[in-house]
């Protein structure tokens, strides 16, 4: 008999970067993974960072057949209350038996160090699948894949106000300025997936309105 898999959650932005870690977590078979772990601040009801809706979001996780674990904070979020949170989000993971969280991040050791030091102890292993991969040459992995996804925010000092909304696609990769990272890697945009390998079916989105808020431009993504 196979040694069953060891049981993973994926940390789900909503965004490309863990879209594309679930699909080669997926394709590699290492891991059985079994739910999604996401922050929703609770004054907007949206995905953290992102913007994106939680309607998007649970249309996302039932295509990808994973069953959410949201983990709510209030805006704006002191660190000790993130922490204390996403504390109790791993105790219960840890009960469930699961033994791995995969990550999407890419190249920012600050960040990697801070989830591997929140981790230790835990009896969580952190696991960076798509870690010192070069971005540009990722980006076009994950579009040529058949992922697609939209640009829900923009940091106003790396990008225009126009590109939230945008899709993430080989024209946007030609058109970002100069300094600005393939996958936005350094905070210059975060994205919705709509498509793609990781997903049953497309979901039916659609851009809305734009705003800029707190130094940072965001398209409104709703369903049809």
């Amino acid at each position: 008999m196979r040694e069953p898999r060891p049981k993973a959650l994926i940390s789900w932005s909503s965004g490309k970067d863990s879209a594309f870690a679930l699909h080669e977590v997926r394709r590699s078979g290492e891991f059985d993974v079994v739910g999604a772990l996401t922050t929703v601040t609770e004054t907007f009801e949206r995905v953290s960072i992102h913007g994106v809706r939680q309607q998007i979001l649970h249309a996302q996780l039932e295509a990808a057949g994973l069953p959410p674990r949201i983990v709510p904070i209030p805006y704006p979020c002191p660190n000790e209350i993130y922490e204390a949170r996403m504390g109790e989000a791993v105790a219960k993971a840890v009960e469930d038996g699961i033994t791995h969280i995969i990550f999407g991040d890419l190249f920012l050791a600050d960040i990697r160090a801070y989830r591997e030091q929140k981790l230790r102890g835990t009896g969580i292993t952190p696991v960076f699948p798509l870690w010192a991969r070069p971005t540009l040459p990722l980006a076009q992995a994950m579009i040529a894949s058949g992922m697609e996804a939209f640009l829900a925010t923009v940091d106003l000092k790396k990008l225009p106000a126009e590109f939230a909304g945008r899709k993430f696609d080989a024209q946007l990769l030609a058109d970002l300025p100069e300094g600005v990272d393939p996958c936005g890697e350094n905070g210059e945009f975060h994205t919705c997936v709509v498509a793609g390998s990781m997903f049953s079916q497309r979901l039916a989105v659609v851009t809305g309105e734009r705003v800029e808020r707190d130094g940072y431009g965001y398209c409104d993504l709703v369903m049809e």
